[in-house]
């Protein structure tokens, strides 16, 4: 028996010493020209359907939601487009999770361009958020939240809702919550992107949060349906400069 186990052994080593061990010795590449040469390589019939539907996908991103009254720009310390982003986000947290939200904080950086003042279709919003971000609320206690807090400051400012603060220096001062002094004992929820719930962009200590509720909710569909709504209700979406975040050199 055990000479039979030894003979297998034996082949099955040989087999895999047997095993040749490729490498490549030379290779060679050719150009091929993108133009009316190779038209006759073209699947038509996938042409044909993917014309159809870049027809359909355009007539769907092209739909009017709504109208701004102004434009909305994205920059530091504070500004029209991350007010109202970051607001949206605290606002739409309170509804999902039927209970109040303490803060809003969205980063400049997933703000890619601005909202023109005027007719808004599904694309500008596409343009605004092209990420597949999802609305978050985390619990920070108040000295994690502090933390934050100095690291926005040191960045000079991101979107925010709820807080207030005076930067000096890329230090936070007069800061308030809700218009009372953090409280570093008590535990705070914070309306966010996944992404930023991660720790990333620069705001590290998100990640130490003590607990993430994932609310199902994009938040490119919350911009559509804010504008959506705001035609409903034969408005027009607007924002506001409100001195939440002041910036003092010294």
């Amino acid at each position: 028996m055990k000479i039979k186990i030894l003979l297998c052994l034996a082949t099955a080593f040989l087999f895999v010493a047997c095993v040749p061990k490729w490498k490549i010795t030379e290779y060679s590449s050719t150009k091929i020209p993108l133009d009316s040469t190779t038209e006759r390589l073209v699947n038509r019939q996938y042409i044909n359907y993917l014309q159809t539907i870049s027809v359909q996908m355009d007539a769907q991103m092209s739909e009017i939601i709504g109208q701004s009254a102004q434009t909305m720009e994205v920059s530091r310390p504070e500004s029209l487009l991350s007010n109202f982003v970051s607001d949206l986000l605290r606002q739409a947290a309170t509804q999902a999770l039927l209970q109040p939200i303490d803060i809003g904080i969205m980063n400049i950086g997933g703000l890619r361009t601005q909202i023109m003042a005027g007719e808004v279709t599904v694309r500008n919003m596409y343009e605004v958020m092209p990420f597949e971000n999802e609305l978050v609320v985390i619990w920070l206690r108040g000295d994690t939240l502090q933390k934050v807090i100095d690291e926005i400051a040191a960045k000079n400012g991101e979107g925010i809702s709820g807080i207030k603060m005076t930067i000096k220096n890329r230090k936070p001062f007069d800061l308030t919550i809700a218009n009372e002094p953090l409280d570093k004992n008590r535990i705070y929820s914070i309306a966010t992107n996944d992404f930023m719930a991660g720790g990333n962009d620069e705001l590290y200590h998100l990640a130490q949060r003590l607990k993430i509720e994932y609310t199902g909710l994009k938040i490119r569909d919350l911009l559509i349906q804010t504008f959506k709504d705001a035609t409903k209700n034969g408005t027009k979406v607007s924002s506001q400069i409100d001195g939440r975040i002041k910036v003092k050199n010294e």
